[in-house]
């Protein structure tokens, strides 16, 4: 026996690890895509190119973020004007910045919440992370201290931070931590099925719910629009048992539906909002959220008893990155970004709808605003069909489901979107050949 352990040991310490570059790749089994990475170096408008060149059209804008386009020279200007005066300064206790200042009023002016506080932080993560620690430490002042539980939706994803990681409706992104959920007071609720939700509600207790959170409209699970009635459900739920509502807006949110939040659009009256890709359109790491009357106003009251949220970290307020932000905000502004995808939604629609009526191999497509997932029958690789589009000169992304993803930037021309769209449905006939 010692010798088999010994042999083992030895062979293990000669295996060479898989060649490739010190940067570990996100999301993704190392051995599969060394060797086959992108490296992206350049970026125009809805374009993005290779290091070797290859010009690609970037249907999934980015991560949902690059909404205005790439390498918009007012946002570099903005951030390189503001590193000239000041990079950034905390804003902690006594201090902060006049862009975090500025921002924060700006943001109040557009927000799905009225007269809301606003807390800055560096993304989508960070945002949920503390939204739910401000859930509970809501129900903890309020002396309601058995209100821990944060529910979520089977096959939401918010973010990959401890509570993200906690809430995640994707089973793969919670497991191999060594328990079922890093953060233990947490559940499930059905996706789709709001009388599922209220037996949940029932069986748990309401007394031990601090919050529901929800995607308006999930993303990385697949593109899913709520049915019918079940966003009212829970918010009529959330009202009736003393829960929080919590919005995850960091894909919805600043027009990716055509309207400036997804709140606006399903007439949603939430407690906590939370948002980040879109605020900058990528050109800058930052998120937050809006918080309502409700929650904030006990931590502002002038007493020697007032509490302290604990919240905070080092680049909350980034005055560069807000600068950036400022900019960006006055861009989907002026150019009226937002309006023009309300009015592209229809064109989206039609092309997708257009797309699964041609193509057998399309089992279903799903959308709203230019938010689309297009799933394909089980027997053709959603992956695959993904790396025949780059070949043409098109990015899409495989989401749970066998699902492409469809969210190009707000700036797309409808000839572009059919030239997209005809590279997918090409893509998926050789697949589905080969």
């Amino acid at each position: 026996m010692t010798t088999t352990i010994e042999n083992n040991a030895s062979e293990a310490t000669n295996k060479a690890p898989v060649d490739g570059p010190a940067l570990w790749p996100a999301q993704a089994q190392a051995p599969q895509v060394i060797g086959r990475q992108l490296v992206i170096e350049g970026g125009e408008g809805s374009y993005i190119v290779t290091r070797e060149g290859q010009r690609l059209f970037d249907g999934t804008a980015g991560l949902w973020h690059a909404n205005i386009g790439h390498s918009r020279p007012e946002l570099a200007q903005a951030a390189y004007d503001q590193m000239m005066k000041l990079e950034t300064y905390h804003t902690f206790a006594r201090f902060t910045n006049d862009k975090a200042d500025t921002l924060a009023e700006k943001l109040a002016e557009v927000s799905p919440i009225p007269a809301p506080k606003i807390i800055l932080n560096s993304g989508g993560s960070d945002a949920i992370d503390v939204a739910c620690k401000l859930a509970r430490r809501h129900w903890q002042r309020e002396g309601r201290s058995s209100k821990q539980i944060i529910l979520s939706r089977e096959f939401a994803y918010h973010g990959l931070h401890a509570y993200g990681t906690s809430i995640a409706g994707l089973e793969f992104n919670r497991e191999g931590y060594g328990t079922e959920s890093l953060v233990p007071e947490t559940a499930r609720i059905s996706l789709d099925d709001p009388e599922q939700v209220r037996r949940a509600v029932e069986e748990i207790g309401a007394e031990n719910i601090a919050a529901i959170v929800t995607e308006p409209v999930q993303g990385t699970g697949g593109v899913n629009p709520p049915s019918e009635g079940y966003l009212e459900t829970i918010q009529e739920l959330c009202r009736d048992n003393d829960i929080l509502l919590i919005l995850d807006e960091v894909i919805t949110g600043f027009g990716r539906l055509g309207t400036m939040f997804a709140t606006e659009r399903y007439g949603l009256e939430p407690d906590l909002v939370t948002f980040a890709k879109g605020v900058t359109s990528g050109y800058a790491p930052l998120g937050g959220i809006f918080v309502s009357p409700r929650i904030w106003e006990p931590f502002y009251e002038d007493s020697p008893d007032t509490p302290i949220f604990r919240h905070g970290s080092t680049y909350a307020g980034h005055a560069t990155a807000s600068a950036v932000a400022i900019k960006h905000l006055e861009i989907l502004r002026n150019e009226n970004l937002v309006q023009r995808v309300h009015d592209l939604e229809p064109t989206f629609g039609a092309a997708l709808d257009s797309l699964a009526a041609r193509n057998d191999d399309v089992v279903e497509v799903r959308y709203a605003g230019l938010l689309g997932g297009v799933t394909l029958r089980e027997e053709v690789s959603a992956g695959a069909v993904c790396d025949r589009m780059v070949d043409k000169g098109f990015v899409s992304r495989p989401l749970r489901g066998n699902t492409l993803q469809v969210s190009p930037p707000f700036i797309v021309t409808e000839q572009e979107l059919d030239d997209f769209l005809a590279a997918m449905d090409e893509a998926i006939r050789e697949e589905a050949a080969s």
